[in-house]
């Protein structure tokens, strides 16, 4: 086997791994609590932080106020979650666990998402550069570059809903 069909080969494994990975501990997320991986990580950012701001934890999970609103919308229903106005600032809306979110988070699993956020903000930015290069350069060989970015194993898109998709290089300049 030549140096470049061993490197092509640990490439594959190491998506197929990245993949099962992320299929695991959505499995378990789903099994143990009953939510998806994305309102597992809302309720697990909610924990550490409350109450935090609605921006502020759609800055800490890396996704569109738009998209977090919608998964708080459905924690809020399944009573895992409180928003308040600020009186100070009636645009500004608060979240905090309630005692159920608290009660379910302590008994949760670990979602890829709150494994993977740390681990790249740990990186060096020469390095971060590095991986984002590279996804690039897979995302543009398997043609996904005009896809909408789904979250993990999820059918949200992390976009607000009137956003056309442009592509990646277009939200990286923005």
């Amino acid at each position: 086997m030549s140096a470049k069909n061993v490197l092509i080969a640990q490439i594959v494994d190491n998506l197929r791994r990245v993949f099962q990975a992320i299929h695991i501990h959505s499995r378990r997320a789903k099994k143990q609590a009953g939510l998806t991986g994305p309102q597992l990580w809302a309720i697990r950012i909610v924990a550490d932080s409350a109450p935090i701001k609605v921006s502020e934890l759609s800055k800490k999970m890396y996704l569109h106020p738009a998209t977090v609103v919608g998964i708080l919308d459905r924690l809020e229903m399944n009573g895992l979650v409180r928003r308040t106005r600020s009186r100070a600032d009636r645009r500004v809306v608060h979240v905090e666990l309630t005692r159920a979110g608290l009660n379910l988070v302590e008994k949760s699993p670990k979602v890829v998402q709150g494994l993977l956020i740390p681990g790249l903000e740990s990186l060096p930015l020469e390095k971060l550069s590095g991986v984002s290069e590279s996804l690039e350069v897979l995302v543009g060989l398997v043609g996904a570059g005009e896809l909408q970015p789904k979250l993990l194993l999820s059918s949200e898109v992390n976009l607000p809903r009137n956003t056309r998709n442009t592509g990646l290089r277009e939200r990286k300049k923005q």
